[in-house]
């Protein structure tokens, strides 16, 4: 479990330069295809991190994995998803936080897109849950999630730590 700790830790770092990246915006010179082609390259690093340390952690049997890396490989596709709504409201809400735009208005709308992203990761976590309880068993199924969550929770302090604190941004209606 320290090795697996230790990979966690690993991967603080490399969320940290992911939660950059996303948090920004693309100077007056990058195209959005060059930005699309950085996270693409990003997302790939922390998806083959995640994969070494599920392999790490839940030391499945090959029949288990069997099971299991289908799954898996269906549940990113849909996270992709999931961190693609994520991204475009963390690059709106830097873009508006630069150039002084965040109102209540836009701040309330923010909000609550927020809040439904963050359901939808926990949906998406319950679903997955379920189904790998029923394929593999429902122990491979807690390990996963508890990585997972663990990930989940390194990935959105760094994003967290980036974002400028709304008392400073907000603008009176």
């Amino acid at each position: 479990m320290n090795r697996t700790l230790c990979s966690l830790l690993v991967a603080t770092a490399v969320a940290a330069g992911t939660g950059m990246a996303f948090a920004q915006t693309p100077t007056a010179t990058a195209e959005p295809d060059d930005l699309r082609a950085v996270l693409e390259v990003l997302r790939s690093d922390v998806n083959a991190f995640k994969i070494r340390t599920l392999n790490e952690a839940l030391q499945m049997t090959g029949p288990e994995a069997e099971k299991f890396w289908p799954l898996y490989r269906q549940y990113e596709h849909a996270l992709a998803a999931v961190a693609s709504q994520k991204i475009a409201l963390l690059r709106e809400f830097g873009d508006r936080c630069a150039k002084g735009t965040l109102d209540n208005v836009a701040a309330e709308r923010m909000a609550q897109q927020w809040l439904k992203n963050v359901q939808a990761r926990l949906d998406l976590w319950k679903k997955y849950r379920k189904k790998l309880a029923k394929a593999v068993s429902p122990a491979r199924a807690a390990q996963f999630l508890q990585v997972e969550h663990q990930m989940a929770l390194f990935m959105d302090l760094n994003i967290a730590s980036e974002m400028p604190a709304l008392r400073t941004v907000i603008q009176a209606d």
